[in-house]
């Protein structure tokens, strides 16, 4: 009998289009490097994706099995594809194909009694059902900016403004990029969403961020400030911040992944550990092993 993974993750497997690929893509999306992030961290991970065929048998997706991770995808969906134009005032995303739904009820049975939850949606293929999956007393991590977008086939990518949602509302750990919101958002307007109990994790690219623990009352917020760990060498972007909130997810689950670090807050180290490491490397081939997210967490400065 299979054993029940130790933590699910669940998303779309998205397809960038790109001219440095001989395939003409990229495979990406949050749920990708939560999962591949996750199992290199040595966490028994299974992970839920719908994705298109090209998607579903991209080594991209070997690499996540490769890795330990029991990987199923939804039979026939389809994940979003998009076209990234950067421009003078920023990134403009195009989809030529969005993303369905993944269903709830295409979870294994084995997997409902998880004791930890990544929902990592790219395209708000995470529906509020989702809120209600997860036990009572599991842990749920949430990458708030895959509910933020809205895609029509043939059209430009549309960005909505945070707001109430059942599956926020759940969430124990919730990252959101400063990038991802209006810049005039504060992170008490976005706690207003969260439980009491919750963390918001309100990053800020090179600059670290801020780990924000919500408290019973409005306004109430307990502050961690990070920084981010240098790099040796920048190579690519992509997936940092689904690295660094996997990270810190992986330390909540297994507190002793860290128990070397002496210093403040190791959660945040460990997550700004594999962040920086992400960013040495190409796609999901930067993903850090656990060997070395624990080098880079013990050899750098605080």
């Amino acid at each position: 009998m299979a054993v029940a993974p130790e933590v699910v993750v669940v998303g779309a497997a998205c397809r960038d289009l790109v001219d440095d690929d001989p395939r003409g893509w990229r495979r990406g999306g949050g749920a990708t490097y939560s999962a591949l992030t996750l199992a290199r961290l040595g966490l028994r991970v299974g992970a839920l994706f719908v994705a298109d065929d090209l998607a579903a048998t991209s080594a991209e997706l070997d690499t996540v099995r490769d890795a330990g991770a029991d990987v199923r995808v939804v039979p026939g969906s389809r994940g979003p594809i998009f076209i990234n134009t950067e421009t003078p005032t920023g990134r403009v995303q195009h989809t030529p194909q969005v993303s369905d739904r993944v269903d709830p009820a295409a979870l294994p049975d084995g997997w409902r009694g998880a004791r930890a939850w990544m929902l990592a949606p790219v395209a708000a293929e995470i529906g509020d059902g989702w809120a209600s999956v997860p036990g009572r007393d599991a842990l749920v991590a949430l990458g708030w900016q895959g509910l933020l977008r809205v895609l029509r086939a043939g059209e430009p990518v549309t960005v909505l403004a945070p707001a109430a949602s059942p599956v926020v509302r759940r969430a124990d750990l919730v990252g959101v990029g400063r990038d991802d919101v209006d810049r005039t958002t504060r992170p008490e307007d976005l706690a207003a969403f969260l439980h009491p109990g919750s963390t918001l994790l309100f990053t800020d690219g090179e600059r670290g961020g801020t780990a924000f623990r919500i408290g019973d009352e409005p306004g109430d917020l307990a502050a961690r400030p990070w920084l981010s760990i240098p790099i040796e060498r920048y190579v690519d972007p992509v997936g940092a911040g689904d690295a660094f909130l996997a990270g810190v997810f992986a330390a909540w689950i297994r507190p002793q992944l860290v128990a070397a670090w002496q210093g403040p807050d190791p959660d945040l180290r460990l997550g700004a550990a594999c962040a920086s490491l992400i960013l040495e490397g190409p796609g999901v081939y930067g993903v850090p092993t656990l060997d070395a997210a624990q080098r880079r967490l013990m050899t750098s400065g605080a």
